[in-house]
This record gives C-alpha cells, sequence and structure tokens, in this order.
C-alpha cells in the first residue's frame, strides 16, 4: 500500500531509504539543512526540502503530522536526533523510526518514543561477516543471536531433488526452514516439502547459523564430488 514518507537526514543511509522507497512506488519528502544535499536528491523522490528539523515550527509547516512513516536517519549528531524524534511524536507521527549510532543512543531513542530503532552500521557489518564465511550465501538478515534469515542459489546438487531430497524444511535433517522459493517472476511461499528445486531457484531459509554451515559446507561437497 503506498505511504507517505517523511525522511530526516540525507547522508548515505538517508538518501538510499529516500530513492528507494520513491522506486518502491511510495511519496517520499526528505529534509535535511545541507542544500547541496537536498538538490542532489530532489529529481529522485517527490519532494525535497532545505530545512532544520530540530525546528518544531518548520516540521508543523511541513504537515508532519499528515504522514504515515517518519525514518530519522541522522546519527552522529545524536542531540538533532533526539529532538527530531521527539517532535516527530509530539507533532503526531503515527510510526517514526529512529537510526542509533550505539546501544546508549538506541536506548535514548526507545525511552523518548521512537516506534523502532535501527543500527544499520552494525547491521551491515553482520551481513558482510556472513558473506565472509558463508560465501554462497546472497544475503543474510540476523533475527537473533546466532539465528537468521538467508538467501541462497540453487546449487548444482539440488537441482531435480524435492526439499525433502535434500532434507529442507519440516522435518528436515538440516533443521532449516524455506520460507519462500522465488522462481523467476513467481514466488513459492512456504512451499510443501515435495517440491522440486529448478535450475535458477533462489531460496529463502531460516535457521540456525550452525545448521546453514552444515547445509552449506555438505552442498559444496556434493558440488566437488558431482
Amino acid at each position: 500500500m503506498k505511504k507517505q514518507v517523511l525522511i530526516i537526514g540525507l547522508g548515505r543511509f538517508g538518501m538510499s531509504l529516500a530513492t528507494t522507497l520513491f522506486s518502491m512506488g511510495h511519496d517520499v519528502m526528505a529534509v535535511d539543512e545541507d542544500e547541496k544535499k537536498v538538490q542532489n536528491v530532489s529529481a529522485q523522490i517527490t519532494h525535497a526540502v532545505q530545512a532544520d528539523a530540530t525546528d518544531e515550527a518548520v516540521l508543523r509547516e511541513l504537515g508532519v503530522g499528515n504522514f504515515d512513516v517518519a525514518i530519522v536517519t541522522v546519527g552522529q549528531a545524536i542531540q538533532n536526533s533526539v529532538l527530531s524524534t521527539i517532535l516527530l511524536k509530539k507533532l503526531g507521527v503515527p510510526y517514526v523510526i529512529a537510526r542509533a549510532e550505539n546501544d546508549l543512543h538506541g536506548t535514548i531513542l526507545d525511552k523518548i518514543g521512537a516506534d523502532k530503532v535501527v543500527y544499520p552500521e552494525r547491521e551491515m557489518g553482520i551481513r558482510v561477516a556472513h558473506g565472509l564465511t558463508l560465501t554462497d550465501v546472497q544475503d543474510y538478515i540476523p533475527v537473533a543471536p546466532s539465528y537468521g534469515v538467508s538467501k541462497l542459489a540453487t546449487s548444482p546438487y539440488s537441482v531435480g531433488k524435492s526439499l525433502s531430497d535434500i532434507g529442507l524444511g519440516r522435518g528436515g535433517k538440516w533443521g532449516l526452514a524455506v520460507l519462500l522459493i522465488r522462481r523467476g517472476k513467481e514466488v513459492i511461499v512456504t512451499p510443501d516439502r515435495a517440491e522440486v528445486v529448478r535450475q535458477g531457484d533462489i531460496l529463502i531459509v531460516s535457521g540456525s547459523d550452525e545448521k546453514l554451515e552444515q547445509f552449506m559446507a555438505e552442498t559444496k561437497k556434493q558440488k566437488e564430488e558431482g
């Protein structure tokens, strides 16, 4: 569903969020004090404004209470981050996401009413680390310590076999749940264990890092024995 989204801050994280959300079909307004940053993004989103997002009068004039979601991407300027978050909640934004630099910053944001706190640098670090240790994992989202959701390309070993044959899915030996299979433009959600894997399939699986590593090691071994 199309949403009205407000982005506070146009650093790399804010810029990426703004342009991505706009490309997904949402109405996006971005606010930053830096005129150059505002000019750089103005043609790529719905509206860009040079303004001070810590000024309550300015935020009122922008009508921030009419937005569905506001995302405060300011990181290192912690005082500005906190003040913007407080004002956005005060002015009636129903859902405010705020970026935190560290645990203390995150705790403060949580206490003052941020609906969700994100740690983009930490999360990217986790993804990169898993990319180094699990080279066949295309992407990784941490869910809990040592547990996450992974995007896997189909290995030659798996093609032509059912999920049950390769030990995936509920009750499988690897303890990895297959959340969906992306097959070209088709998406198969919670596939049956009898589903046969095809060349080019992308598997989205969830489970412990240990089980994932064991599964990847086995598929690599089968590929080498080929």
